[in-house]
């Protein structure tokens, strides 16, 4: 067991996480970023065309770019599961699933969500094969090409119209024949001529042999499609920090100030987890919370 003191610990080593150690290290704060799975999500994209200066490239080397990055300007990197969480006083503790003791003023909560998954056969099998969870991520790919769309709110919905501007014909699936989206979305998708509707439904099989070519529903019937973008929510990953009671929206996203600080005092967010930025779930976004964050508790640490 260890017990080592730093000015920051960043928890997440993901997009928001490594922007986040590189900015607090510029600063001269001694920083450790700790995440038991280098580069989240963004780590399984196939490729990714829309993250600035980086005209195409898979998500596993822009995060190890992030990750370079934050090593060389002087974070360090513990690869591991964060257990508990406490703050005592003025300090939080933090310890590893391998026993590990640490003590910080200041922590930076970048642990970003987990979307939904459907839970249909093939869909895990297929994640990587045009199984989607972000159409402003994935949609370029599908110009001129036949997809489907799970989910009935808002976000499926404002999906579901950004894809019929590139693809040839979108497929919403959901489960009821009524929305939660609101009725502006749906009369526009209703008003678009590539976009088609079944409802009562559920996808029950993702099937394909390198990539996905056919959706298979409960009710018997299938779809020809060469990609399924699920929007079915997600679920911002705050486990960690519940008990401290911080406010959270009705999402469960973290409530943060412009500042990037939660309502527990030194406790910052940055990413997917917090309500800023307009929850634009982006890695551009989320850099750049992680880098405004730092940039704070460098300020605070100046006030002394």
């Amino acid at each position: 067991m260890t017990h080592t003191d730093y000015d920051l610990i960043i928890i997440g080593a993901w997009s928001a996480g490594y922007p986040t150690g590189m900015y607090a290290s510029r600063y001269k704060i001694n920083n450790l970023i700790i995440g038991g799975q280098p580069g989240g999500a963004l780590a399984t994209s196939h490729k990714v065309e829309n993250y600035p200066g980086t005209v195409s490239a898979s998500g596993k080397a822009i995060m190890d770019d992030f990750r370079e990055h934050a090593i060389t300007s002087g974070s360090d990197i513990l690869e591991e599961m964060i257990t508990d969480v406490n703050k005592i006083d003025d300090h939080f503790h933090i310890k590893t699933s391998t026993g590990k003791e640490f003590k910080t003023k200041y922590v930076v909560l970048a642990t970003g969500n987990n979307y939904r998954h459907l839970g249909a056969k093939g869909e895990e099998e297929m994640l990587g094969k045009w199984v989607s969870y972000c159409a402003t991520c994935d949609g370029n790919f599908f110009k001129a090409r036949d997809v489907v769309l799970v989910g009935g709110g808002n976000t499926a919905f404002t999906e579901a119209l950004y894809l019929a501007e590139l693809c040839n014909k979108v497929t919403i699936v959901h489960r009821r024949d009524t929305f939660r989206a609101e009725d502006i979305w749906v009369e526009q998708a209703k008003k678009t001529e590539n976009i088609e509707f079944v409802l009562n439904d559920e996808v029950e099989e993702i099937s394909g042999k390198f990539f996905v070519e056919e959706i298979k529903l409960k009710s018997g019937n299938s779809i020809k499609a060469d990609g399924i973008f699920v929007a079915v929510g997600s679920n911002p990953n705050t486990g960690l920090v519940e008990h401290l009671n911080p406010e959270k929206d009705d999402e469960g996203c973290l409530v943060v100030d412009a500042r990037q600080e939660t309502t527990i005092p030194w406790l910052f967010a940055a990413g997917d987890v917090t309500t800023n930025s307009n929850k634009f779930k982006q890695t551009i976004m989320s850099a750049a919370e992680g880098c405004l964050a730092a940039d704070s508790i460098h300020e605070d640490i100046l006030r002394g």
